[in-house]
This record gives structure tokens, sequence and C-alpha cells, in this order.
């Protein structure tokens, strides 16, 4: 599941949706409330229809037929649930204990505090993270100091961009206010670490088509993420082209004062086995040629690419693909498949790895503790020319 993405891009198996169900019905309705009849019947049959249909909706929104109203459904469903079991969990053990150590009422007085405090919690953290994933990402600058970065490349800017997830939800508008977001940064180089969408480029061009309006200095460089393999990874490619965005497949320089960098950029480690000519992450297909004595900036989406940037010299690489985890707590199961989870690390004496929280959402509308981006990140060198 961790392997794909922060939340799993195919539909959930069937054997795995009770485990999310069953839980929260037990503790809010059958652990000594005693609640009226009605509410008991009532609740129940709430549970059983979301552990029947977000299944479903699961296979009829993200299967073959792909209905942007199922996939709505099903995704809204899996994060409500989500939330709802964890903090099932948490409330269930740890404050039903503190009510009991406090001596706060009887048995069914503290098994109603906790269901009332499980749906209060559940109810807060969803609307306001809704608005979260909903918003124009904040900015995140850093400085980011590169040790064989000539003093003519000083200040650079570079604005990173990743994991749009154009998708069920049409965020068409949103897609138009990041841009004239990233446009006020005014950046030398913007770059896109992939997953650009999730669905063919024909059903999702219209969220797609702000992207043509970003501007850049020098460049505005792609490559693929994972969720491209999910559909037609090449009719992604080419209209990005068409918007003026480089798919980066190779390397391009970036030269001021006498100074070189080079941006590579590979396709998704999913690539190599997606069977499409000319796909794959193939670094040193991407350095060929390049004047080892440069420092590298690399895109790559997935952080775990990094192993293969670190022993092969790169000074920095750019990636994202985690979400930051994006619905809390689900980083721990994130951090099982990657090295990093957000922000800048290093892997190597040389290499620095900066994972972006990602700029969209994936399925589930919510970012729980894991808030978007755009990146803002200016690159320095220790080589500034000293004053006569």
């Amino acid at each position: 599941m961790a392997a794909v993405c922060p939340w799993p891009a195919r539909p959930w198996p069937h054997r795995r949706a009770p485990r999310l169900w069953v839980v929260p019905c037990w503790v809010l309705l059958y652990t000594g409330q005693h609640w009226p009849l009605p509410v008991t019947l009532v609740g129940t049959a709430l549970f059983v229809l979301g552990l029947v249909g977000m299944p479903l909706a699961m296979v009829r929104g993200h299967g073959r037929r792909q209905r942007d109203w199922a996939a709505i459904v099903g995704d809204t469903l899996l994060g409500t649930n989500w939330v709802l079991f964890t903090w099932s969990l948490l409330l269930g053990v740890l404050l039903r204990r503190a009510l009991t150590v406090a001596g706060v009422g009887d048995g069914q007085d503290r098994a109603r505090i906790v269901a009332w405090a499980v749906l209060d919690v559940t109810t807060v953290l969803l609307a306001w993270r809704y608005a979260e994933a909903r918003r124009v990402p904040r900015v995140r600058r850093l400085d980011v100091q590169l040790p064989r970065l000539g003093a003519g490349l000083d200040g650079l800017r570079v604005v990173l961009i990743t994991d749009t997830h154009y998708g069920p939800l049409d965020r068409a508008r949103w897609s138009a206010r990041v841009c004239e977001t990233v446009n006020s940064l005014e950046a030398d180089l913007v770059c896109h670490t992939g997953d650009i969408a999730d669905g063919t480029a024909e059903r999702r061009r219209a969220q797609a088509a702000p992207l043509g309006t970003v501007r850049a200095a020098q460049a505005r460089v792609y490559v693929t993420g994972n969720h491209e393999y999910y559909s037609e990874a090449q009719d992604w490619v080419d209209p990005m082209d068409e918007l003026g965005w480089e798919p980066l497949r190779n390397r391009h320089l970036l030269e001021r004062g006498g100074d070189t960098l080079v941006v590579a950029g590979v396709d998704d480690v999913t690539a190599e086995s997606s069977g499409l000519p000319g796909h794959g992450a193939h670094l040193a297909g991407a350095l060929k040629g390049a004047d080892p004595d440069h420092p590298v900036l690399l895109l790559a989406h997935q952080p775990k690419f990094v192993d293969r940037a670190a022993a092969a010299g790169i000074d920095l690489q750019l990636s994202d693909h985690t979400h930051g985890g994006q619905i809390w707590p689900f980083h721990h199961l994130v951090r099982i498949d990657q090295p990093a989870l957000a922000g800048l690390s290093r892997h190597s004496a040389r290499t620095l790895l900066y994972t972006s929280r990602g700029t969209g959402f994936w399925g589930p509308p919510f970012r729980v503790f894991a808030p978007s981006e755009i990146t803002l990140l200016v690159l320095r060198s220790p080589h500034l020319p000293t004053s006569p």
C-alpha cells in the first residue's frame, strides 16, 4: 500500500474494509453506552452501509469504469472512516482509562463521553482538514547550500510543485490559483516531480491547463510519477510538452555567471515495469555526457530513489510521493517504504534530498496534520567572491 502512495491507488480489497468499520462501530455503540434501541439500530445500519458501500464505490470509481462520482464517494468514506477508526482506538483506550482513574461517572457515563468525544474530534478534524486539502498551499521557503555550486548560481530560485493529482473533484480554479502563486515567486526554474493527475489527459485536461501559464526565467521541467503509469503515461508527457513543460528524461543545463548546474530527471521507478518504450528510471542515461565536476539537481518522484542518487554523487534530489502521510497517523506506514517523509535530509557526504508534502492530495479530500505545500528552494553557494 505505502509502496505506491500514501493511499492505495487501486481499490482496497474487500477483506480490509471490516477492520476500519467494526472498531468504531463497537466503540461508539456497543461498549456500555446503552443507547435507546432506535439509536443503536440506525447507527449499526450506517456502519453496515459504509462497510458495503465503500469498497463498491472504490471499485466503481477507481476500477475500469472510473466513475468520478463513485470515486468521490468512496474516497470520502475511506478518509472519514480512517479518521474515525484512529480516534476510536485512541480515545476508546486512553480517554476511557483516564475517566476511570479520575472516577468520572459510572460505566455508561464514561462510555457515552468517549463516544461523543470520538464523534466531535472526527467532525472537527474532517471539516478543518477538508478546508486544508482544498486551499491553495502555503509557500515553504528554505535556503539549500550546495558545496559544489558556483558563485554565479548563488541565489538560484527553484520552485517545486508536485502531486497535483487532478482528479474526480474538479480543481481547475484551484489549479489556476496555484499557478498564480508560483508566478509570484519569480522562479528561475520550476519543477513538477510527477503524479500530475489521476485519469487520462483527455479527462483532466481542463484542470491541468493552467500549468501553461506558469512562468520561469530559465526552464519548466517535469518528470513522471507512478500515477502516470496507471493511465497512459505518454499521453501525459505530450500534453505537458504542449503546455511548455520540458519532460525531463535527460538533462538540462542552467548557466549563469560562468557557472553551470546540471538539472537531470528520471521517470518514476514503476516505469521500468510499464513496458512503455523509452520509459524507465535510467540515471546513467540522464547523466550521460555531463561534466562530473558540475553540481547536479535531480528530479525523481519517489524519495527511495535517493540510494541510486547518492551512489552517483548527485548533489540534490527533489521528490514527493509521500504527501507527508496525508492523513495522520498514516505516515508511520509510509516510512516503512520510503527513507524520508518530508523536508530536507542528508543521505551521503554530498547528497541531499528534499521531499515535498505535495501540492494536491490523492483520494480522500483531507489532509490531517500533513499540510500541502508549494516549495521555494533558494540554492546557495559557499564560493561567493570576496570583496577586494
